[in-house]
């Protein structure tokens, strides 16, 4: 009994384990796909409605919130192409998404997006940092 104690312990923790679930994982990353082809389009309506009340706050129509992005957000605005990479649940239960883009200069930059779950259950966009990678260029 001790030494299935110790082993189930030993095990607890060999590893974290994620509170979220697989198909937060696939809203997460879905979400960050259909903005990222909206902001290619153009389409600030969708890239828009991703977005958190925190953002939409801040930013009070969809237009408003195009131009914040085509101006700071070049690496997102426009990417060439993504790849999904660690999902994290923060302490106070919100997700960190990180994706690794290529700019539409072939530039490397990591973008590292924050999600919150809203009271209806769909998790929105609550912000967004970019990471230059230094010295990579496709």
């Amino acid at each position: 009994m001790r030494v299935l104690l110790v082993l189930s312990f030993v095990v607890g923790l060999s590893g974290p384990v994620a509170a979220f679930e697989e198909a937060d994982r696939a809203a997460v990353q879905s979400a960050i796909g259909q903005q990222l082809n909206a902001f290619l389009s153009d389409d600030g309506a969708t890239a828009y409605s991703f977005a958190a009340p925190n953002i939409t706050g801040s930013f009070p129509s969809a237009e408003i919130f195009m131009e914040m992005v085509r101006q700071g957000y070049k690496p997102v605005y426009r990417s060439m192409s993504h790849e999904f990479g660690a999902l994290e649940e923060t302490p106070g239960g919100a997700l960190r998404q990180t994706v690794d883009i290529v700019d539409a200069a072939g530039e490397f930059w990591t973008a590292v997006y924050t999600f919150e779950r809203q009271p209806d259950g769909a998790w929105k966009i609550t912000g967004c940092y970019l990471l230059k990678k230094p010295g990579e260029v496709a």
